[in-house]
């Protein structure tokens, strides 16, 4: 009996309010032609509240059906724009609250998938551009490599003429040396390259560890700087007189360390300074090397660090391949770095986070 008499339909909603319009009606009707009242005056009367009847039934109408079909409609309107931002508000237990209910999901959904399609859609266009990029790095790659394999290749070729003809021992000795130099030059070069490609293309990582930066700076300043009894310059150095550590690849910091050094050492003048600080604060390191000696013309600095970058009208002696692998390393962790002019010289510096001090078997 309860289900019967529910308005859970539009149906019956419709249903039950022309029952009570027409009960209404007819009950009107009755009463007006009973009333003690002039005839005329009656049928006024009855005719108002027919008119009142008549709203009552447009507002019921309107509500049930209109109101819930605009509402629709309107939601409909806006999915066909993709607009999905404003849900549809019917609640009602009929037809069309089960209808907005639907849309609402389908909503939902279709939003969610747009979304899922749009993320598609970027990691397809990263993966378009990673792969055009790997394509462009290749070439360059290939180029690169066969004009820096013109130069060996041809002095190769050229000392191993000359053993042909050669007769002389000594002669014959000293070409092979040369080639068996250059052949190992190349080989280097193309280690090298290799290297920074791998880098580059992601196709290895870094390997952190904790270890003494102050140790591995000494060692290789010490490899570089003090152990090589041709030097021809006034070293200077600052470094902290205890241990600082920090977690990172140990090997790769190596690299950048050698490969700064090492430019350092290549770009001095004669008897001119070359000075390596490492000062510790606000639990970072910072590093600097500098040398005295010619200036990088300030448009050319942030070249200096592209792989086999070379300015022939710069008096300033490039570092081919070692900048550009240090740059690709310190990028790597988002470390600080750069090169500056000062008053006569050049200084390469890069900054890397301490951690704090861990003290095992009563020491470090």
């Amino acid at each position: 009996m309860k289900e019967q008499f529910s308005l859970r339909t539009v149906r019956k909603k419709i249903i039950m309010v022309s029952k009570i319009a027409g009960i209404a009606l007819l009950l009107s009707y009755l009463v007006s032609t009973r009333l003690p009242l002039d005839q005329n005056l009656s049928f006024l009367l009855w005719v108002v509240f027919v008119i009142l009847l008549i709203l009552i039934i447009d507002y019921l109408l309107g509500r049930f059906i209109s109101d819930p079909i605009d509402n629709i409609c309107e939601m409909a309107h806006r999915a066909a724009r993709l607009d999905f931002s404003v849900p549809c508000t019917i609640t009602s237990k009929d037809e069309f609250g089960a209808l907005a209910d639907n849309l609402n999901k389908m909503s939902e959904n279709l939003q969610d998938t747009f979304g899922k399609l749009e993320n598609a859609n970027v990691r397809l266009e990263n993966d378009v551009r990673r792969e055009r990029k790997l394509l462009g790095e290749r070439k360059e790659l290939t180029d690169r490599l066969s004009h820096e394999m013109k130069t060996p290749i041809g002095v190769i070729r050229a000392y191993a003429e000359g053993i042909q003809d050669e007769t002389d021992e000594e002669k014959r000795q000293k070409y092979a040396g040369i080639i068996i130099s250059e052949t190992e030059r190349m080989s280097a070069l193309i280690e090298t390259l290799l290297d920074l490609s791998a880098l580059e293309n992601g196709a290895v990582s870094l390997t952190p560890e904790r270890f003494d930066f102050v140790e591995l700076v000494e060692m290789v300043a010490g490899r570089l700087l003090i152990d090589m009894p041709e030097t021809d310059f006034a070293l200077q150095y600052e470094l902290p007189d205890h241990k600082v550590f920090v977690n990172t690849d140990k090997q790769r910091m190596e690299q950048v360390l050698n490969n700064f050094i090492v430019n350092a050492k290549k770009n001095v003048s004669p008897k001119g300074i070359l000075r390596l600080s490492l000062v510790e604060q606000d639990n970072m390191l910072h590093f600097s090397i500098y040398n005295q000696g010619a200036l990088i013309p300030q448009d050319k600095l942030p070249k200096i660090w592209e792989k086999f970058y070379r300015d022939k009208d710069a008096k300033y002696s490039g570092s081919g391949l070692g900048l550009a692998i240090a740059a690709q390393i310190l990028s790597m962790q988002n470390l600080t770095y750069g090169a500056e002019n000062v008053t006569d010289g050049v200084r390469f510096f890069f900054s890397i986070p301490a951690v704090s001090y861990e003290y095992t078997n009563g020491g470090f």
